[in-house]
């Protein structure tokens, strides 16, 4: 018996001293994709052009690294902090922790090198070595071509300086040690050429991110069908949003024609739009129509080209729970 018990202590030891060894690993040795690329981004017109086009509409880093101004439907950027970020994404929220958003001006990237900002848009791996939560979606933009990349580097080098003191973020266990094993090394990509719409419209989406907010997943881990929506944004007035099915379904988009579709991200564009104001218990969104709606119409088209391709999936969405009041 005295043998027996020895032989589970002495199990039970290795299998400690395992576990020690890979947390230290995965918290002192990851993530792993390689040094920063040795480039240097040339700031001509058309660069700075294009990737104010991508940061600002397509892959719309400026939504995310700006303070949003939540009393306006879809929470536009407030004028004169684009790109100064500190927009914050908490446990309220449904996080993990607590995460603010990095200030992307010359005040908060300024001493980065091209490189720096390459690595870290396609691999979630910032100067230090530390990991990027993936509310940025790396895995997405890692699947880019390079120089479109480097375009939104040379737009990003252009924006004013705006001091802003960012807090630094709390990650909550297991996240803490889970986040250094999710950055892979980038899989990058040709840009299609536009005329070959499906292609070139699957390139949009996958800059567009759409991915991460119309597929249901809870805690980081895929539970519904692919882009049939349901993805529950906890508000912090206690409501629920969830985003909608954007497959040819007719519980979906499978009635939309390709107008139809442009044209419900251009109207928070059109000159008449006036940002409509949200009350308390009334519908929000987080979607950034405004920002998405400043794509071309052309490549609007293409995205819609592609998302008929996707497998339809019936899913009819409950969009909006108004928070119960006690």
């Amino acid at each position: 018996m005295k043998k027996l018990l020895r032989v589970i202590l002495i199990a039970l030891g290795v299998f400690v001293i395992v576990i020690v060894l890979a947390l230290v690993y995965v918290k002192f040795s990851l993530p792993n994709v390689g040094a920063a690329p040795e480039i240097a981004v040339e700031l001509t017109p058309e660069r700075v052009k294009h990737g104010d086009y991508l940061a600002n509409h397509v892959m719309v880093c400026i939504d995310c690294h700006s303070l949003r101004d939540w009393q306006y439907f879809s929470g536009p950027p407030i004028i004169g902090t684009e790109g100064a970020g500190g927009e914050r994404f908490g446990r309220d929220f449904g996080f993990p922790g607590e995460f603010f958003s990095p200030n992307i001006t010359p005040s908060g990237v300024g001493d980065w090198t091209d490189g720096e900002l390459f690595r870290a848009i396609t691999t979630g791996v910032t100067r230090d070595g530390s990991a990027i939560f993936p509310l940025m979606p790396y895995p997405d933009y890692g699947k880019l071509d390079e120089d479109d990349i480097k375009d939104v580097i040379a737009f990003i080098r252009t924006l004013s300086s705006i001091e802003n003191e960012i807090p630094e973020r709390e990650i909550d266990f297991p996240l803490n040690f889970i986040l250094n094993t999710i950055p892979k090394k980038a899989s990058l990509t040709t840009r299609p050429n536009p005329m070959d719409r499906i292609n070139f419209g699957e390139y949009m989406f996958t800059a567009a991110a759409c991915t991460e907010c119309h597929t249901k997943a809870v805690k980081g881990k895929v539970v519904g069908e692919y882009l049939a929506g349901g993805f529950e944004f906890n508000l912090p007035d206690g409501s629920v949003l969830r985003s909608t099915n954007i497959t040819p379904h007719v519980t979906g988009i499978g009635l939309w024609s390709e107008a139809f579709f442009v044209n419900r991200f251009k109207y928070y564009v059109d000159t008449a739009y006036v940002y409509e104001v949200v009350g308390p218990g009334e519908f929000m969104t987080v979607m950034p129509w405004i920002m998405y709606g400043g794509m071309t119409e052309e490549d609007l088209g293409s995205l819609y080209q592609f998302l008929r391709t996707v497998p339809a999936v019936e899913n009819v969405v409950e969009r909006f729970t108004v928070a119960q009041t006690p």
